[in-house]
């Protein structure tokens, strides 16, 4: 599209074959020509960003921001779409995964759970664990509602020290061996399985995701979206206590944050219920409410009518002007009623809002 960020992509063919294999936050695709003598492969690697994602439609439907397209050649012809609303998402030319990045937690979990064990020195342990959970050099794959449901499901301070928690799960895996040196790979698995250590859950959790009946992040299909919020058990569930880490990223989390929660701030706890006006319609106008009017609302919620004799008299003053004057009136005996001069309203506004300033 015109305002997509990535580059032109030089490959051109009547009919070619798209495949695509994954690797923590990235993708590959491989476009490949039916006819090898018409164009030679073309591989692209995506990263997603926040809002990206892949969208097969017709191309009379396109949807906004759909930065790159591949049409097919049927009538009525389809476009599969790289949609990317935000623009965080980006692909590049070429078959190389980006260096800096680590095995993926899912597809690669014994390559990514020795590089995380042999690196401990690393300085970049040094920080909190919800912080190095983003790191995507070891964790290639985990995000912000993972590093949080992860570690509310192992029981891990957020704020504790990323070496301490990972030298614990070291330390016990060597006793375990030389306590059983025979164990083999099925029954180390099933061990882990009974019992998941942080680094098991960055597998199992997504796991849990991916391998899903229904697509959990569908956001068009309220469904879909429903069941993703219900597995949630600790990211965005009202009671869980939340704070910033050093990035600025929000850590949802339950209990004690840990000794190394940044200076200056304090754990905020979320409303277990949400109140009604949270799940109004979102596109419903909000009722326009003047500071005066939400200033009366307290003061009658603090100071309720103790009599039917104050009601009635509530009821005399709302008849009577407005603006609240009148309320500063005392009573006086009743006279003769007299034709009261005409007053400009000028000198009418000014009286009131002495009134007003003399009152507060």
């Amino acid at each position: 599209s015109a305002v997509g960020r990535g580059p032109e992509v030089p490959f051109r063919s009547e009919a070619y074959r798209i495949s695509a294999v994954a690797r923590g936050k990235e993708l590959r695709l491989t476009l490949s020509a039916l006819d090898p003598a018409a164009a030679p492969p073309q591989d692209l690697v995506f990263r997603f960003g926040m809002s990206g994602s892949f969208r097969l439609c017709p191309t009379a439907e396109l949807p906004r921001h759909a930065h790159l397209r591949f049409l097919t050649r049927e009538s009525p012809q389809r476009a599969l779409c790289f949609v990317d609303p935000r623009r965080f998402g980006s692909w590049r030319l070429g078959d190389a995964w980006q260096p800096e990045r680590g095995p993926c937690v899912v597809s690669e979990y014994q390559a990514f759970r020795d590089n995380v064990l042999k690196n401990l020195d690393d300085r970049a342990f040094d920080k909190p664990i919800c912080e190095v959970l983003l790191n995507q050099k070891y964790f290639n794959g985990i995000g912000n509602y993972l590093r949080a449901e992860i570690l509310y499901r192992s029981k891990i301070p957020p704020f504790e020290k990323a070496r301490t928690v990972l030298e614990a799960l070291k330390d016990q895996e060597q006793e375990r061996r030389k306590k059983d040196p025979s164990l083999t790979l099925s029954k180390k698995v099933k061990l882990m399985q009974e019992n998941p250590d942080l680094l098991e859950l960055c597998r199992t959790v997504p796991m849990e995701v991916i391998t899903a009946d229904k697509q959990l992040f569908d956001p068009e299909h309220a469904d879909n979206y429903a069941a993703f919020k219900n597995w949630l058990q600790c990211y965005l569930v009202p009671g869980m206590s939340t704070l910033r880490d050093r990035s600025g990223r929000t850590i949802w989390f339950q209990g004690e944050p840990g000794p190394m929660v940044p200076k200056g701030q304090k754990p905020r706890k979320t409303p277990r219920k949400k109140s009604p006006e949270l799940k109004a319609d979102p596109e419903a106008p909000t009722p326009k409410v003047t500071s005066r009017a939400s200033k009366q609302r307290r003061r009658a919620a603090a100071n309720p009518p103790k009599s039917e004799e104050e009601d009635e008299k509530k009821e005399e003053e709302a008849d009577g002007p407005k603006k609240g004057h009148a309320r500063g009136r005392r009573k006086a005996t009743a006279a003769p009623a007299l034709p009261e001069p005409e007053v400009p309203q000028s000198v009418r506004r000014s009286r009131r809002i002495s009134a007003h300033r003399g009152k507060g």
